[in-house]
Parts: structure tokens; sequence; C-alpha cells
């Protein structure tokens, strides 16, 4: 509702601005040799607030003084309500002293003692503030270094006003214009916005900048603008923290309804366990003659979210949240009863045919189960439904394997279709993190267009640098940022920056693959007991030559099923369908899309069976999960520089170097000798020679180049790697004489076969430097690719998939060995 101009000179951004310097000043001025300047937020934030208390309480102080003579003659002991009706606020204070009085105290004692009984005149709701604050705990000693008096004058005085009321001059003047309840709030704020930056390594666990918050406002809002009718609308935050992105929130759908000519009240509600952060919250919203709002904020280090839902009975129709990242919930667990006692319905539900579908994250990190509690506060009776939005960081998007509790709650989420779109967010936008961040956004009400889809948006350009670092804040979101975001949203079509996906898209299916125990003396045909498979494994040597164990032989007219571990064996000298029994040290696990075309039986036989015959899955082990890869949608090649470019770059080392790398990024000469093996080695092979654990083979396979019985195929990716290595290491290449070096080069199509190895999950795309090396190694058809890296490239796993990938590609398959194996395998053993 729009308010009405004053009669007076209304205040203005200036008078602002002014207003919240004079008070920033104080703290210098009056705290400087009392507490560092961390602490002066302690004193200064309470402090304020309480003179606007006193300030608008000035006009109606003999009404309560009146009304509570009157409620103790009557003995009436519930007096709150009716002396909130005589002060004509959501707040009151019933000492017969006001700041100004206190003022002309000039005994330090009697300050103290008069000034500890205004504060205990206050209402409830007040005093709880103080309390969070901890408040009383300063006031010894402000009052010993006489500061208390200090802080009272600076803050009474006619320089400044706190007051809704104008000060005049003599002559009627307006010297300074009242502050009507936003533009205190707005002050307050201000002083926090400042306090929060100026102690930066605090900031981001309290305070979520605005340019995030009015997007979040925007998305959650606009997408229903049509909707929105003259009526009641509730807003929660269950990590409300200083209450900034609830206020937000409530201005953005008021002036949303303005524009509408809708006439709407809102209530706000929130939850936030930190006691201070809690205090400023409420403090914030007395200031801003939201009496009722306070009282709905709820908190304290007793009232976590998770243990303890302060609204388990209310449902919302807007909701908003920066949860924390990160951040243990174990105590909560415990006191929630562990994973296996829990029995919250908003954690423990039903879903996929599981009454006890566990919404339980790792105790490491609680964030996502701040968004399944909003879910579990959706309102279902409406048709506006609710809408939801919150931010995450990377790890909620695909954390948690298929049936733990991150990946059941995506799935939970995207199979309910209540997610309608993901926004990556510019790195470095909050104040206390640098790392990527991401706005969720949700509602039970999907339009017609959206149902079954999700859209994901790569907001991660749209900034605009700042001028001064805030923390690592080092940009924001303009307001042709936000609006642009928010027209791509709201366009829901494909672009550059907008992607949109089946909800099946996200999905997957976990499938343990299977493959025979054979150890080397077991009995062809023969059925083995548990015992002596036992005994086989302790004595028997593994063997792929060995008849598979068979440790079941199913009923005759068992029909047999391969694929699924019923195979046709004779037993006994008839023919049968048996199990085997499986190699723990073979099982291997696929993740199959949940859109793969002939599902999971299809995948095996394509993907498995050619290479392993004798493989099976059991279907009643198969798990559904759910991941989010915003960077396999938008992820976009760099080019890798040309071999010259990087040659002009690390020759600028030279002076330091001597000269060995010129020699290493030497022009290749017009042919090249053919060598009986050609051999690609990475950088972990040349920096080997100078490791003791491997530089024995590594320096065998460095001597082997040198005297000319192999070719080095030495990429541009292992030259820009070795660019900062020690003279030691570039040596090692520099002795190698020209003729022995296939110097390659990088090629788009290397990194597009790159690129591939990581979006079909060889590797994670943190792993490109490795994907580039076995892209390159494969398309200059080495005969081998030598390397110490055993996670991803001399692994079995990753080989069988990146070959699987180049096959699929219409390449050859690649070798990767260690430097030992090579040498063993040159030696015969």
């Amino acid at each position: 509702m729009a308010e009405e101009p004053q009669d007076e000179r209304d205040v203005n951004n200036a008078d602002l601005h002014w207003v919240a310097n004079y008070i920033w000043g104080i703290a210098d001025d009056v705290l400087r040799d009392l507490y560092v300047r961390g602490k002066y937020r302690d004193v200064i934030l309470p402090m304020t607030v309480l003179r606007r208390l006193d300030a608008v309480l000035e006009d109606g102080k003999q009404a309560v003084l009146r009304m509570k003579a009157s409620l103790d003659e009557a003995g009436v002991v519930e007096q709150d309500a009716a002396l909130r009706q005589a002060a004509g606020q959501a707040f009151y204070n019933v000492s017969q002293f006001t700041l100004n009085r206190l003022r002309a105290r000039a005994n330090p004692q009697r300050l103290r003692a008069d000034f500890e009984n205004w504060l205990d005149g206050f209402s409830p709701n007040v005093q709880d503030i103080l309390n969070s604050f901890e408040f009383r705990n300063q006031i010894p000693r402000l009052a010993q270094a006489d500061a208390l008096g200090a802080l009272i004058e600076k803050l009474t005085a006619p320089d400044i006003n706190l007051s809704p009321g104008p000060v005049k001059d003599a002559d009627g003047a307006v010297r300074r214009p009242g502050l009507d309840n936003h533009a205190m709030g707005t002050i307050f704020e201000e002083l926090v916005r400042r306090f929060n930056e100026d102690n930066n390594e605090e900031a981001g666990e309290h305070w979520t900048p605005r340019d995030a918050v009015r997007l979040m406002a925007k998305l959650v809002f606009e997408p229903a603008a049509g909707q929105i009718e003259s009526g009641t609308y509730l807003l929660y935050d269950g990590a409300c923290g200083t209450g900034g992105m609830l206020t937000v929130a409530e201005e953005t759908l008021q002036e949303l309804a303005a524009r509408r000519g809708k006439q709407i009240s809102t209530h706000l509600y929130g939850q936030e366990i930190n006691a201070e952060t809690c205090a400023i919250c409420k403090a914030d919203l007395l200031l801003k003659g939201e009496g009722e709002a306070a009282d709905n904020i709820v908190g304290g280090p007793e009232h976590s979210t998770l243990a303890n839902d302060a609204f388990p009975a209310r449902q919302f129709d807007f909701m908003l949240s920066n949860p924390p990242y990160g951040k243990s919930w174990k105590t909560d667990l415990e006191r929630m009863g562990g994973k296996k006692g829990m029995l919250d319905p908003r954690f423990l539900i039903e879903h996929g045919g599981n009454p006890e579908y566990s919404l339980a994250t790792r105790a490491s990190d609680g964030q996502m189960l701040f968004l399944a509690n909003k879910l579990a506060k959706m309102k279902r009776g409406t048709p506006l439904g609710s809408r939801i939005a919150e931010v995450h960081n990377g790890s909620s998007l695909f954390t948690g394997d298929a049936g733990q509790g991150e990946s059941n709650i995506r799935r939970w989420i995207i199979e309910n279709d209540w997610l309608e779109a993901i926004v990556a967010l510019p790195l470095n936008l909050f104040y206390n993190t640098g790392i990527a961040t991401y706005v969720w956004v949700l509602t039970n009400r999907k339009p017609a267009r959206r149902r079954g889809k999700v859209q994901l948006i790569d907001a991660t350009q749209r900034f605009r640098a700042l001028r001064k670092n805030l923390g690592k804040k080092n940009c924001e979101l303009g307001e042709d940022d936000i609006a642009h975001i928010l027209e791509t949203f709201l366009a829901f079509e494909e672009s550059e920056e907008s992607k949109i996906f089946d909800n099946a898209a996200f999905g997957y299916w976990k499938v343990a693959v299977e493959r025979p125990l054979r150890i080397a003396g077991a009995e062809p045909g023969h059925v083995y007991k548990a015992a002596e498979i036992r005994r086989l494994k302790q004595t028997g040597a593994r063997t792929e030559d060995a008849a598979p164990v068979i440790r079941r032989a199913l009923m005759r007219g068992a029909a047999a099923d391969p694929l699924r571990g019923r195979f046709e064996a004779m037993v006994d000298g008839k023919p049968a369908v048996v199990e085997y029994e499986p190699d723990p040290e073979l099982r291997d696990s696929e993740q199959i899309p949940l859109q793969t075309e002939g599902g999971i039986d299809a995948f095996l036989r394509r993907e498995v069976l050619p290479w392993a015959p004798d493989a099976w899955y059991r279907p009643d082990k198969v798990k559904v999960g759910y991941e989010i890869s915003f960077n396999r949608y938008f992820y976009k090649p760099q080019p890798m520089r040309s071999l010259a470019e990087i040659r002009a770059d690390i020759l600028a080392l030279e002076r330091e170097s001597k000269g060995l790398i010129e020699k290493m990024v030497a022009e290749p000469p017009a042919a090249y000798e053919t060598r009986e093996l050609r051999v690609y080695a990475d950088t972990s092979v040349i920096g080997g020679c100078e490791d003791v654990e491997f530089q024995d083979s590594s320096r065998w396979l460095m001597e082997r180049f040198a005297q000319g019985d192999m070719t080095l195929a030495l990429s541009p990716v292992v030259v820009a790697e070795l660019a900062g290595a020690p003279r030691s290491v570039l040596q090692v290449v520099t002795r190698i004489p020209d003729a022995s070096i296939e110097r390659l080069d990088f090629s788009d199509e290397a990194e597009r076969l790159a690129a591939a190895y990581i979006d079909r999950g060889a590797l994670r795309k943190r792993d490109l430097p490795d994907a580039r090396h076995i892209a390159l190694a494969t398309l200059s058809g080495v005969d081998v690719l030598a390397s110490w890296n055993f996670r991803h490239l001399v692994n079995y796993h990753r080989i069988q998939l990146c070959n699987r990938i180049n096959l699929d590609q219409g390449y050859g398959e690649i070798t990767i060995r260690t430097p030992y194996q090579l040498q063993e395998i040159e030696h015969g053993r």
C-alpha cells in the first residue's frame, strides 16, 4: 500500500545516507579504545534499535504508563495486548524513563541503574531481541568506561533524528525530517550491510547480496503475476538470516500487486539458528512497523530448522532461502534419532513405491534438506500452489549416489515435476565464497508448456564488475542482467544460455554388473557349496581360463536368461540352468540414462557384452538416481593454443632455463624416421625421471627414446605442462634427438574427442587434461600411451570406457601402460 506523503519536507536518499554515516561514525568516536573493530556491531546495532523504539514510543508514553497502572491495580496478569494497544505499536516500554531523560544523568553509576531499569521496561518481544544480541553483557564495560552516556548523548543529539516526526527550529522550519518505518528500516539494513562487509569472513553466512535476492524474488513472483489476486499471502524463509530476503520478497510482491490494482496483505515467517542474526531480523521488522512479522521470526540455537521445525502445520505461498552450504547437520541428525531412527515426515516420505523413502543426506552437508523442508510446506489446495527459489552450491546438482539422500531428493522433485528451472549464477557473486552457485526455481503448479520439462539457464556471464571488492564478491547483477535472466526464464526457449530438457534426461539406472568367479582348479559342471567356494577363494588363483564357479542349479524347467545371471550349463553330465558365483573383484557398475533406447538390457548388450560376454546384472538391485550436469550441457571446449603460440610463451623462460625449452619446441624435421614403437609419454612419465618411486622405469623409457629404439610422440599439452618445470626435468626431453621426437599438433577434433570422454562419463570435467592426453594419443595412432596416472589413465575401467567411445566415434582403440609394464614386456616377463 502506498504511503501518504509527509506534511513536512520528505526524507530523501541523501538524508538516509547522512544518518547511516552519522551512526557509523559513533562507533569510531566512542568505541575505538573499548572494542576491536569487528565487535562494534555488538553495541551499535542494539543501541540503534533501542533509540528508534524509544523515539517511536515517546508520543504514547503517558498512555502506556496509565494503562500499566490501571492493569496492575485491577490485578490483570496478561497485560501484553492491552499495553500494545495503548502504545499504538507492536511493542511498548513501561519504565518511567526515556533516553532523553537518561541523557541528563551525570553520575555513571546512577545512569547504569536507570538505563537497566529502562531496558527492563520493554515488552517481551524487545526483550527477546536484547537477549539474542546479548546486549546486557556489554553494559558493564560501557558504564565503567563512561561510554554509555556518550552513546546516549550522540544518539539523542539534535543533529540526528531517528523519530517519526521532524525536528524543527525555533521558527518552525524543519531541521531534520522524520523517518517513517521504511526509511528507518533502510538505515538499519545499511548498517547491517556495512558491518557484514567489514567482517566479510562471516558475511556470506547471514547476508545474501541484494542483487541476488532481487533476482530470486523476480523468478518467484513474475511468473505468477497473472494469478495474484487481492487477498493474503504467506512468505517463508527457513534460513532467514537478517531477514533481507523476506523483506525484498515482500516489497516485490507488494509492487507487483499494486501494478495490477490488487489489494494484498503479506505475512512473513522465518527461522534462523544464529541468535544474533535472528535478533537483527526481528529488530529490522520492528523498525519497519511489522510487529506481527517480527513475532513470526523464530530463532536461536535451540531452533534449528531441520531438527526443530517452528511451523510444522503451516503452508506458504512463496518461499525463498539461501541455506548454509557444506555445513554439518550431524547434531540435528542425532537429535532426530539418526538416519535409521528418523521419523520426521518432512524427510521420511513415500515415493516410487517405497513407503520409507529417505531424504536424509550426508551428515556433512544438509543444504538440500532445507529445500525438502520447503517442499513439505507447499500449498496443495489453491490455484496458485506454492513457488520456491533457493540458492545452492554445485554439490546439490550431482552429489550422492543413486539411492542416497541427495539423489533421492532430486528424484523426488523431478519425478513430481516440481522443478521449473535452475539458474547458474556468476562466480564471486557472494561475499565469502567464490564457488559456483545456482538458483533452483520450483512450483507445484507448472504451466502447461513447462510440464515434464526442466529449463537450465547459464547466467554465469551476466554481471558487472565492482569497482572495489567486498570480500570475495567482485561483481554484481545489474538491473539489466536481472531483466535479461528473467526474460530468458519467461521465454522458455532454447538458446545459447537456455537449454530445455525432459525430466527423464537427468535420471539414470545404477546397475551392478557381475562376472563369474573363475579359479584355477574349479571343476566344470560341479555345484559348489558356500564353504567350498570360500576354500576355493583362499587356496586357488583367479584366472580367466578357468571354468566359472557354479553356486546354484535352478529347478528343472527354469528358463535361461544369461543377462540376468541364468546360464545354460552341464551339471553332472546333464543340461541345466545355473547361477554362477560372482567375483567381487570383477564387479563393475554402469550408469545407464533412463532415456536409453531399449533400456538396461539393450545398453548392456551393446556396451558390456561385447567385452565381457559372461556378464550379468540383478534387476532387484537396480537403483534409480538423478543428477544434473551443468558443465555437460553448457560446456564450450576451449581450443588448445597452437604449438607456435605455446612456443612463444615458454621461450620467455629461456634465460632462466638456459635454452633447454627451445630444443623441446623446435620446428620438427621434414619427415620422421619410422621407429619400432611410437609412444605417447605424458607429463607424469617425464617428471617420473626425478621421482624415486618411478625413476627407474621412466629413465629406462627415456633412454630408449634417446638411443633411437622408440619414437617419443610429444604433445603440446605435455609441453605446456612442462613450461614451469625444473631444469632437471626439462633436460630429460632435451637429451632426446630430434629424429626420435614426433611433435603432435592439437586440433578441434582432439578437443571434441576429449569432450566426448567427459560427456559420456569416462572422465569428469576437472580431468580435461587427462582426456586431452588420451584423445591426442588416439588420433595420432601411437602404439601405446605411457603414464603413471593410475587414477584416470592406467585404469582398466577408464580404458574400457574410453575405448568404447573411440569405437563409437569411428576411431581405433588406445593401449595405455606404465613404463614399468613396457619394460616388463620388452624383457619378456
